[in-house]
């Protein structure tokens, strides 16, 4: 049970850090912290541990936190500012690909220890990020345009929840349906890539309830942006 256990710490340790990026650093926290998790994510993504007795990956609890900070956007700041972070995390894995591969290409010192971890890493980066580029402009968008549908339906305050998890969870399962079948699909057996799908999607859905309260928080912060 130390996965599971470790994983929710690790899930409230990463709205937590959210939270304290935007009451440090306001509107400006939130974009940093767009570029930080699109890397970050998907360099998890590529370490598979076993949860609840099924195989999963990493990332998913960073990736989450995307979601949270494009809702925070889009309900403080408007949905203009929501998409404006949807396209720099797109940029921000973008460039970390074009550079990482290029840094590969370097002919290593004999006594380098680092290309080999370096190419174990990055070297399936090309086709994750592929995966994840297309995956994440695709439900990055859906959640921004969701979420301002369902604020139209459900504006109260009170009802932060519906057009949080609302839109997250709809957004997540598009998300990990074009994410795992275009960097899993073929590189593992087909009951183990229905495995990463379906845990994937549900521990995303854990987490999109976990964050729900996160959101509330930052909806009642005074911060200066």
């Amino acid at each position: 049970m130390f996965n599971e256990w470790f994983g929710l710490f690790f899930v409230i340790v990463n709205f937590i850090l959210v939270l304290t990026m935007y009451k440090i650093f306001g509107k400006t926290g939130l974009f940093v912290w767009i570029g930080v998790s699109t890397i970050l994510a998907n360099l998890q993504v590529i370490k598979t541990i076993e949860i609840f007795g099924l195989t999963a990956t990493l990332g998913n609890a960073m990736y989450g936190t995307a979601f949270l900070v494009t809702d925070i956007l889009n309900e403080k700041y408007g949905k203009k500012e929501a998409q404006k972070a949807v396209w720099l995390g797109f940029f921000t894995l973008l460039v970390m690909t074009i550079i990482m591969q290029m840094a590969l290409v370097f002919h290593p010192h004999p006594d380098d220890i680092a290309q080999g971890s370096l190419e174990t890493i990055f070297g399936m980066i090309p086709r994750i990020a592929i995966g994840s580029l297309a995956a994440y402009l695709v439900s990055q968008f859906a959640d921004v345009y969701i979420f301002s549908f369902l604020r139209k339906r459900f504006p109260k305050d009170s009802q932060f929840w519906i057009r949080n998890n609302g839109s997250t969870m709809i957004s997540q399962l598009i998300d990990t349906l074009v994410f795992t079948s275009i960097a899993f699909m073929g590189e593992f057996p087909f009951d183990i890539w229905v495995q990463i799908f379906l845990t994937t999607y549900i521990l995303k859905w854990i987490v999109a309830l976990i964050d729900t309260p996160f959101g509330y928080l930052a909806k009642r912060m005074n911060v200066k942006d």
